[in-house]
């Protein structure tokens, strides 16, 4: 007996499920149903430049390879968390062979393309440009961030979907039938436990079928998967956050959406789904008070003291009490009057401080705390606001000698800023009725 030889390991069920063909292929019909863009492009022999833009396990590299065996084209892969220029040089030499010696064309698949440097990008550029190689790239991250220009130039981007609820059913029948997959074992799964396995996977196939194969392992042949099972084994499995990733801004572009829109329970819904994928609430809050200012200002002043004071109670009690408090500011901030004047009016502003750059400040605006500052006429001519009628000097202009007075702020009749709009007109009427008063640098 030979106790050095080993049993060959088995594929995990995803691998020996990988489809041999297009027609196997589940989910992304949007790209690859009959008439559908990239299925044309196939079938009409021009195969090109392209990067699969998607969340994880919705089947980038599987495709890639079945666009190679349905073109038959040479498949070159390599990882760019592991391989660096020197690969792809590799490949190049590999693509060259290929067509001297057989007229095949190469595929080139970069996974996790977004890892690359401009300078790896920019090495396999010369190659993709002039035949020898078709790229497809892979990447979980906006190209448009991660990529740069040249490469985007020249390949087509592809966006995958997380697969739906009728790719996920799928692809559990097919691994429960089929003698590749889980078919000898005859096992079953309900209704139930399938919208469990459905939700831990969060629209991932291969996680789908990871989750579907270890709950296998503890079951009887002939038996079902149960929902008793599936808890045990899956606990408290997370949905997809990627905390810096695409999935992450647009969640929180979907929160702040849904307050400046004025749908609490929209926004409630979005606040519990980066909740429940593990967002720090303290980011949360964070952004909250952002918002409070941005879309809310001065229509209800109060919002801002809500927000950080739910901020203080998220530092001070955690989770889960202080997460409450962040849902009161998200409720409040959604069902308040809105404005983006202050916001609006505060951007204008700081587009013309970096436009006229350094003025000098009217020397009846300067103060003079010393006697050779009051000799130089600091503070002269100053018209103190309390010791006029209603406390205003109207007429009174505060802006540097070299700019006409500007109205960056325009209130919006909504909330306390109606009040707030009908009192900084009726100082402009004063103003109108009393002389400007303009006076030389």
């Amino acid at each position: 007996m030979d106790l050095f030889r080993s049993e060959p390991v088995a594929q995990p069920l995803a691998a020996r499920l990988r489809p041999s063909n297009l027609d196997e292929y589940v989910g992304q019909e949007h790209l690859l149903a009959r008439g559908k863009p990239l299925r044309e492009a196939l079938e009409q022999g021009a195969l090109h430049s392209m990067i699969f833009w998607g969340p994880p396990g919705v089947g980038k590299t599987t495709l890639a390879r079945l666009l190679a065996q349905f073109c038959d084209a040479h498949f070159e892969t390599v990882s760019a968390v592991l391989a660096g220029v020197k690969e792809i040089r590799q490949a190049v030499e590999v693509a060259k062979q290929q067509a001297g010696q057989y007229g095949r064309r190469t595929i080139l698949f970069v996974d996790e393309v977004h890892r690359f440097n401009k300078s790896q990008q920019d090495a396999f550029l010369p190659f993709v440009e002039d035949g020898t190689l078709i790229f497809i790239g892979a990447t979980t991250e906006n190209p448009s961030f991660e990529l740069n220009n040249a490469l985007l130039s020249r390949a087509r981007v592809y966006v995958l979907k997380s697969l739906d609820e009728t790719a996920l059913r799928k692809l559990v029948d097919r691994a429960l039938s089929e003698e590749r997959g889980l078919g000898a074992r005859h096992l079953r799964v309900g209704d139930d436990a399938f919208k469990m396995l459905m939700a831990a996977a969060d629209g991932d196939g291969r996680r789908m079928l990871n989750f579907l194969e270890n709950a296998s392992d503890l079951a009887e042949d002939g038996g079902e998967i149960g929902v008793e099972l599936l808890q045990s084994l899956l606990g408290d499995s997370r949905r997809r956050f990627d905390k810096g990733g695409e999935a992450f801004y647009d969640q929180i572009s979907a929160l702040h959406k849904s307050v400046r829109g004025s749908n609490p329970d929209a926004a409630l819904y979005w606040y519990a789904r980066m909740l429940d994928g593990g967002c720090d609430p303290l980011y949360i809050a964070r952004r909250v008070v952002r918002m409070a200012s941005e879309d809310i200002g001065n229509a209800d002043p109060r919002a801002l003291s809500l927000c950080l004071a739910a901020w203080d109670v998220q530092e001070r009690l955690g989770s889960p009490e202080g997460e409450l408090a962040v849902a009161q500011a998200i409720t409040y901030i959604a069902s308040a009057p809105k404005s983006n004047a202050v916001y609006m009016g505060f951007k204008a502003a700081m587009r013309e401080a970096a436009e006229h750059g350094s003025l000098e400040v009217p020397l009846h605006l300067r103060n003079a705390p010393t006697k050779l500052m009051k000799q130089l006429g600091y503070g002269e001519e100053y018209r103190y606001a309390h010791d006029e009628p209603d406390a205003y000097a109207a007429g009174e202009d505060y802006f540097p000698e070299q700019l006409e007075p500007r109205h960056y702020y325009q209130p919006v009749p909504r909330g306390l800023e109606l009040k707030i709009g009908e009192k900084l007109k009726h100082l402009a009427e004063l103003d109108r009725s009393s002389p400007r008063q303009r006076r030389k640098p």
